[in-house]
């Protein structure tokens, strides 16, 4: 089952693609978000967010109920993987 997680957005700024991204706080768990679906939301504002993309805009309520429904479910783990950046890739020439 897919599942979009409310996370609070700490932060908001333009990448050097010109992309809208953010940083969202999902109960301690803090990850790099793409804002691009959701012109309309400011920090601070709660955005339900799928494989990293904020796809919409839930008040602080909706938020709660969530994520104490995720919690009864058992499924707010994955949210504990670590996020991978280019750094953390192995060099394609050092495995040649």
């Amino acid at each position: 089952m897919c599942l979009a997680i409310p996370g609070k957005l700490t932060e908001i700024s333009i990448d050097a693609n010109g992309v809208r991204m953010g940083k969202a706080n999902f109960g301690g768990i803090v990850k790099q978000v793409c804002l691009e679906y959701t012109p309309e939301v400011e920090m601070g504002d709660y955005v339900l967010v799928h494989v990293g993309f904020a796809l919409s805009k839930v008040d602080e309520e909706e938020a709660a109920r969530t994520y104490k429904a995720l919690e009864q479910m058992q499924q707010l783990g994955e949210l504990e993987t670590p996020d991978v950046t280019e750094e953390d890739l192995p060099n394609e020439s050092a495995a040649a």
